[in-house]
């Protein structure tokens, strides 16, 4: 493609914003999301950064998600899937949750690097494709009123924003809204985990058109246990979505989980 060409083919409003982007560039040089040392291209991680970062790939539990160490097939699950189930349908994430992921996970949730959504939602369309290919629409857990004053911003609603905006599939943060200001989950077991976000949801009302017959898939920045992720499953299909899966940036993998 001619340099003309590709002019001619790009909106007036595209090439605004990458003038503007190069303009900024010029004068702030880029730097690494999670280091901050100068690089080429700006919302990305520098090369030693990345080698740090553990993505998640196949071979995986095909609901969960887990990383296996060893490939058993496609439709292999995990021990714990074997006996259980849940609202969600299939569970993906982008990461393992480790120290080298929380460099760019704690500044993102609670420091205002909202630069660094782009380039997650890169790595979660990468790692979500299967679910965003059956998905009608991307919405995210909800923060309680209390927690969004002080926070400012809900991280998991950035993501689905920014997620919908990579791939094209509609997101609507607000199917839902957060009616109990529950506890933090830090240091509980799966099961207060479960009985802590119990009842914490409900469909929001002037969403509920939009949730009936959907396929819907929910988006969180961590997979702990999955508690807050199945419960915002169930109100969903309570209120009439036909399927729902959830995307998170990172997963919780413990070296004992892995078969």
């Amino acid at each position: 493609m001619t340099l003309f060409s590709a002019i001619k083919n790009t909106t007036a409003a595209q090439l605004l914003t990458r003038a503007a982007a190069l303009g900024l560039d010029l004068v702030i040089p880029p730097r690494c999301l999670s280091c901050g040392i100068s690089i080429a291209r700006g919302g990305d991680v520098c090369s030693a950064c990345w080698r740090t970062l553990t993505f998640i790939d196949r071979p995986i539990c095909n609901r969960c998600g887990l990383p296996f160490e060893i490939d058993i097939g496609p439709q292999a699950l995990c021990a714990p899937c074997l006996g259980t189930s849940g609202r969600v349908t299939k569970f993906r994430a982008a990461l393992a949750y480790d120290e080298a992921s929380k460099q760019l996970v704690l500044p993102f949730k609670h420091a205002d690097r909202l630069d660094c959504a782009p380039a997650f939602a890169r790595w979660m369309a990468r790692a979500g494709a299967e679910l965003l290919g059956r998905s009608d629409l991307i919405t995210a857990v909800p923060l309680h009123s209390k927690r969004l004053l002080a926070r400012r911003y809900n991280q998991a609603a950035v993501l689905a924003l920014a997620i919908g905006a990579e791939t094209g599939v509609p997101a609507v943060p607000d199917l839902l809204v957060r009616i109990r200001a529950t506890p933090s989950q830090g240091g509980l077991s799966h099961e207060g985990r479960r009985q802590n976000v119990r009842g914490a949801f409900a469909p929001n009302p002037s969403r509920i058109d939009r949730i009936k017959g959907a396929r819907i898939l929910i988006v969180d920045d961590v997979h702990t246990t999955g508690a807050s992720l199945e419960e915002a499953a169930r109100t969903l299909v309570g209120a009439g979505a036909i399927q729902v899966d959830a995307l998170t940036l990172c997963r919780v993998v413990r070296a004992t989980d892995m078969g």
